[in-house]
C-alpha cells in the first residue's frame, strides 16, 4: 500500500441512509425509535403492514449505525422480517448490510453478502450513490476473500463518470489484484470480457511471474505500458508500478563506500567494501559506464569532515559511515544534502534527518524475532541469560519491548560475565539455588537432616539463551544438570560461529536460533561465487559483513522504493528488508536448530521436534 491517506474512504451512513430512506417519513412507525434491536423488531412484529415494518426496521438499522452499534445493526439487517424484500427496499438493505459487515470486519457475513453478486450490482443505483455502493461493494468482496472480484468492480466503477480520480482509483485497483493469487488472476483472466479488465488482469499476471526481481518487475511494467498504451492504468499507473518502472532511472549514479580500513574496525570495513562490491560487479542490471563507485578511507579523519567535502563534489548517496557514534554526529543537520546510508543505527535519543537511512546487523531485531516466535508456538513464560555490559543491555531492552508487545513474561533475566561461575548462574536461574535455600531453613527449624532432592521452577517454558559459542556451549549442558533440560532453548545468531563445526556444536543439540541466509542458505550464487574466487571470506563474523556489503548495494538500489511503498520488501543476504517510516532497515531473517553439531534449516511451518517441545511445555 502506497504511504497515503485512505484511497477510499467509507461512505458517511448518515449521508447514505437520507439519501436512500428520504421518502419514508410517512409510515406509520415512523415516531417510535428503539433503544435496542430487541424492540426494534417487536414494534415491526407488531406492525400490520410488512412494508411499514421493513422501512422501520431498515431506518433503525440506519440509526444504529450513526450510533456506532453496527451489531445492532447486523442483528436487524440479518431478521428474517426483512426477508423477501421489493427490490428498491432490498437494495437499501444491502447496502446497510455492507456498511455493518466492513465495520465489524464480519468475513462470514460478507461471504454471504457477496455469494451472487456481479461487478455490475452497483449499477443499479442512482447516479449520485454509484461511486459509493461500488467503494461498499468492493470493500466486501475484498473482506470475503475476493480480492480479483473487488478489483473488477473498481475497474468497472473506472468506466462510469463516477467522480473518482484516476490516480486513487488505480491505487486501490492494484491493491486487491497484489493480494490476489495468480490462479485466482489466470482463472478470472480467461473469462474476462473488456479492454480495461483484460488489460489490468495481463498486468497482474506477468507481475506474479515466479523468480521476479524488483529490477525485472520495473522492465515488465514498462513492457506492458509499450503493449497497452492506451489502457486507462498504462496512462495513470498505479503508484506502486510508476516507481518500479522509474527503479532504473532514479538509481544514485555517484555513490562513494565510506569504511574505516586502518584500526580496530578496518576488518569489518573490508568485509562490508567486499561484498558491497562482489554485489555491485555479478549485478547483471548495471550499466557500468553511468554507475561510478569512489571507495573512500574514513580512518584519517571525522566523518563529520568527510562529509562536508563530499557534498560539494559529484556524489549521489554516501554508504557509511560505519561507527554508530560517526551516524550520530549527521543527527545534528535537518535535511542531509547527500542521502546517506549508514551501516549502523543511531541511539534512541536521536532524530534522523531527512535522506538518512540506517541498515545494520542489528541484534535487537534478532531479539524482536525471538520473541515473535515464542509467541507464536505459545511459549509465554521465559527465563533469560544475557551477558552484561551495553550491547547486552540494548539486546535486553529489545526483548523486553517486544515481551511485553507479545504479552509474554519475563519470569527472571540473569547477566553473566566471562568471570562468572555459570554453574552458580544457571542454578539461580533454573531455580535450584532456591530450592536448596527451602531445604536448608527446613533442616535447620526441625534441627535434622532430612532427604532432599532439588526441582528447578515449574512456570517456567522456555529459555532465552544469549551467548557466543564458547559460552553456550557450557550453559546447555548445565541445563539438562540443573533439571532444565526439558526446556526448548533459543538464541540470536552470536550462538553460531557461522561455519559447520559438528564435534564442538554438539554442546548446542536442540538449540533453536535465527540466523542470516548468507549463514544458513550456503548455496545462494553469490556465496559460491565468492568461495570460489575470495576463499576465506565467506565464514564466520566476517563472511556475515560481506553478506552486509552486498545488501547494501542491492539497497543503495532501491531506498526510494522503500521508502514510499509499505509492503516493499528485498530478499536479501540477511534476510528479507524492510524499511520504517523513519528509513531504518529492518531484517527478517531465517530459523535453525542444530542437530548432531550441525544447523538444519526450519521451514516457516514449526517443525515436527519443535511441536511436540512446545505441546510438551503450553500443557
Amino acid at each position: 500500500m502506497t504511504k497515503s491517506s485512505s484511497i477510499l474512504p467509507k461512505p458517511a451512513i448518515v449521508t447514505l441512509i437520507v439519501l436512500l430512506l428520504g421518502g419514508c417519513a410517512g409510515i406509520d412507525l415512523n415516531q417510535h425509535v428503539a433503544q435496542t434491536p430487541e424492540q426494534a423488531l417487536a414494534l415491526a412484529q407488531d406492525e400490520s403492514e410488512p412494508a411499514n415494518a421493513q422501512r422501520f426496521l431498515l431506518r433503525m438499522a440506519s440509526e444504529f449505525q450513526d450510533r456506532g452499534n453496527h451489531q445492532g445493526a447486523r442483528t436487524l439487517l440479518r431478521s428474517s422480517q426483512l426477508d423477501n424484500l421489493p427490490q428498491p427496499l432490498e437494495n437499501q438493505r444491502r447496502l446497510l448490510a455492507m456498511a455493518s459487515a466492513i465495520e465489524l470486519e464480519d468475513a462470514d457475513w460478507a461471504r454471504t453478502l457477496t455469494a451472487d453478486a456481479a461487478a455490475d450490482d452497483f449499477l443499479r443505483y442512482p447516479d449520485n450513490l454509484l461511486a459509493k455502493a461500488a467503494r461498499l461493494q468492493a470493500n466486501t468482496q475484498a473482506l470475503a476473500g475476493e480480492p480479483v472480484a473487488a478489483a473488477s468492480t473498481l475497474i468497472l466503477l473506472g468506466q462510469t463518470d463516477g467522480g473518482i480520480a484516476p490516480q486513487a482509483l488505480h491505487d486501490q485497483i492494484w491493491q486487491y489484484l497484489k493480494s490476489a493469487g495468480r490462479s485466482d488472476i489466470e482463472q478470472t483472466a480467461d473469462q474476462a470480457i473488456g479492454f480495461e479488465t483484460e488489460g489490468w488482469l495481463k498486468l497482474a499476471s506477468d507481475l506474479q511471474a515466479p523468480d521476479t526481481s524488483l529490477d525485472d518487475r520495473g522492465r515488465i511494467v514498462r513492457r506492458w505500458q509499450n503493449q497497452w498504451p492506451s489502457h486507462p492504468a498504462a496512462q495513470v499507473p498505479p503508484t506502486e508500478l510508476a516507481l518500479l518502472a522509474d527503479l532504473a532511472t532514479s538509481r544514485p549514479e555517484h555513490i562513494v563506500l565510506a569504511l574505516p580500513f586502518q584500526g580496530p574496525l578496518s576488518a569489518a570495513g573490508k568485509a562490508i567494501r567486499d561484498g558491497f562490491l562482489a554485489a555491485y560487479y555479478s549485478d547483471e542490471t548495471v550499466d557500468r559506464e553511468e554507475t561510478d563507485i569512489r571507495v573512500l578511507d574514513t580512518s584519517d579523519a571525522s566523518f563529520a569532515e568527510h562529509y562536508r567535502e563530499l557534498v560539494n563534489t559529484r556524489t549521489d548517496l554516501i554508504v557509511g559511515p560505519l561507527e554508530k557514534e560517526a551516524l550520530a554526529g549527521l543527527s545534528a543537520m535537518n535535511t542531509l544534502p547527500v542521502p546517506v546510508l549508514g551501516l549502523n543505527y543511531l541511539p534512541e535519543d536521536k532524530e534522523p534527518p531527512s535522506g538518512l537511512y540506517q541498515y545494520g546487523l542489528s541484534a535487537e531485531d534478532e531479539a524482536r524475532q525471538i520473541a515473535d516466535r515464542l509467541a507464536q508456538k505459545q511459549l509465554r513464560n521465559l527465563l533469560v541469560l544475557i551477558p552484561e555490559g551495553g550491547w547486552g543491555d540494548r539486546v535486553l531492552k529489545a526483548l523486553q519491548t517486544r515481551a511485553n508487545e507479545r504479552q509474554l513474561r519475563l519470569l527472571d533475566v540473569q547477566r553473566f560475565s566471562g568471570e562468572d561461575n555459570l554453574r552458580t548462574v544457571t542454578a539461580d536461574l533454573l531455580g535450584i539455588t532456591r530450592s536448596r535455600d527451602r531445604a536448608i531453613g527446613v533442616e535447620r527449624t526441625i534441627g535434622m537432616n532430612v532427604e532432599f532432592e532439588p526441582r528447578r521452577r515449574q512456570d517456567a517454558q522456555s529459555i532465552v539463551l544469549v551467548a557466543s559459542p564458547t559460552i553456550a556451549r557450557q550453559f546447555k549442558p548445565l541445563f539438562a544438570f540443573y533439571y532444565g533440560g526439558d526446556l526448548p532453548v533459543y538464541s540470536p545468531s552470536i550462538i553460531y560461529e557461522g561455519s559447520p563445526n559438528p564435534t564442538r556444536d554438539r554442546d548446542l543439540n536442540r538449540i533453536t536460533f535465527t540466523d542470516i541466509p548468507w549463514v544458513l542458505e550456503p548455496e545462494l550464487p553469490l556465496r559460491s561465487a565468492a568461495s570460489q574466487h575470495l576463499p576465506g571470506k565467506v565464514n564466520g563474523q566476517l563472511g556475515r559483513l560481506f553478506a552486509m556489503g552486498a545488501d547494501a548495494w542491492q539497497l543503495s538500489k532501491r531506498l526510494v522504493l522503500l521508502q514510499r511503498i509499505d509492503d516493499a520488501s528485498i530478499d536479501g543476504m540477511t534476510g528479507v528488508l524492510t524499511m520504517t517510516p523513519e528509513g531504518a532497515i529492518h531484517r527478517q531473517q531465517l530459523w535453525a536448530r542444530i542437530k548432531g553439531g550441525v544447523p538444519e534449516l526450519l521451514s516457516s511451518e514449526l517443525p515436527a521436534e519443535e511441536q511436540r517441545e512446545t505441546e510438551t511445555q503450553t500443557q
